[in-house]
């Protein structure tokens, strides 16, 4: 049999044939980063930059030191310390590896609990517990046993010992202040999500009960019912929200946690906790498109344009709301602004890695100008919320 040869078309008009248009070219065909307009590899050097920085951050002046009334000194700053600061920057840190198989990610993180487990452990508070979150993903990939009693006694600390506002909330409590019947919403990416986690290694399944009972207390008491927003704080004394404040960073929290949350219980779709906690988020992010800046951030108090842009809650928020679109909890509608906020972002990483216009740690105040007059500083909570948002924004070009 004779192979058949097939001969090439003749443009018999002499006609100059062109490639289409790649700008006109039609959605469904366009390659799915294009629309993008990010270079894939300049992320990833913003993430080995970002990691970099926060290892080396300190406080050379002394200016944020938490000086405690026996006498100790806490470096809230600095990447030795042992606070939620430095337990956010290893669970960033944690996210990269997970994507990356970074071995100098895996050894940071490994070296920074060989080296706290060998100066011993801080006091117990809401705070110092957002480590172990880190470290129940570590003991999951490797065995080593000698976390095993650190997540026992913490984890049975936080469900019988942490103390307890009226119906049986998390209260705040941090090193330097009981916060007395005080329930924030940072306790929930604080201690509740640990909790959650270290209840589905050990197979305690009260702990995440527990977690979950946690998640619709402090939406009972923290959201704004009006806007879908959340206030930072609420006291059972005198039952109210403080300044009414819709902080930023707070406010990321929730973006971050909620999503996290849902992938880690890997509830059925139909499940009734599962589908309040999305309508939550939704509610939220609807709220959060009506506040975000021009520049792609928000604002330190999300609904004052006298206040600052702020950078670390915007990172929250890009991870969210992009994991979150991502996973199929909320509607892709709200991709656009998500991808907006991890290039605004990005823009305010600088040469040396430092994720720029963070602002300091914020207890809950009473009054809107005292959160628009905290400080602006690196901080390891600001990179690894940066370190997260980079991260998340390269499942873009898969």
């Amino acid at each position: 049999m004779t192979a058949q040869i097939l001969k090439k078309p003749v443009n018999t008009n002499n006609q100059v044939l062109t490639p289409t248009d790649p700008f006109n070219i039609h959605p469904l065909l366009q390659h799915q980063s294009a629309a993008l307009d990010a270079d894939r590899d300049d992320y990833r050097r913003a993430i080995d930059l970002l990691i970099d920085n926060l290892i080396h951050i300190e406080d050379t002046s002394g200016e944020f030191l938490l000086r405690l009334t026996d006498g100790r000194v806490i470096d809230t700053k600095a990447w030795h310390g042992f606070e939620w600061t430095q337990g956010i920057g290893l669970y960033g840190m944690y996210k990269v590896w997970e994507m990356t198989s970074d071995k100098k990610a895996w050894d940071i993180m490994i070296n920074w609990f060989e080296d706290r487990f060998k100066e011993g452990s801080p006091s117990r508070n809401i705070n110092t517990v957002a480590p172990f979150l880190t470290l129940a993903y570590l003991f999951e990939r490797t065995g080593d046993r000698r976390y095993l009693p650190y997540l026992d006694v913490w984890a049975e600390w936080v469900y019988n010992d942490l103390p307890r506002t009226e119906e049986g909330g998390f209260q705040h409590i941090v090193y330097n202040s009981v916060n007395n019947q005080q329930l924030w919403d940072d306790t929930l990416m604080m201690s509740v999500v640990p909790l959650a986690k270290i209840g589905l290694l050990l197979n305690r399944p009260h702990y995440v009960e527990e977690a979950k009972r946690q998640f619709l207390i402090h939406i009972k008491y923290l959201t704004d019912r009006k806007t879908g927003l959340w206030f930072h704080g609420w006291t059972f004394d005198g039952r109210h929200n403080f300044a009414n404040a819709l902080w930023g960073r707070g406010n990321s929290w929730v973006t971050i946690v909620i999503p996290e949350f849902i992938e880690l219980l890997n509830l059925a779709k139909d499940d009734a906790f599962r589908l309040f906690l999305i309508e939550t988020l939704e509610a939220q992010v609807k709220a959060l498109a009506k506040v975000q800046a021009p520049s792609g951030l928000w604002r330190t108090i999300l609904d004052d344009e006298t206040s600052y842009e702020e950078a670390a809650a915007s990172a929250g928020f890009a991870y969210g709301i992009l994991k979150a679109v991502r996973k199929g909890y909320i509607s892709r509608e709200y991709e656009a602004m998500g991808i907006k906020a991890a290039k605004a972002v990005r823009a305010h990483i600088n040469s040396s890695g430092e994720l720029t216009q963070v602002s300091f740690g914020t207890p809950v105040f009473n009054s809107i100008q005292e959160y628009k007059d905290i400080p602006l500083t690196s901080m390891p909570f600001g990179q690894a919320m940066a370190l997260l948002t980079m991260g998340e924004f390269l499942y873009r070009f898969i």
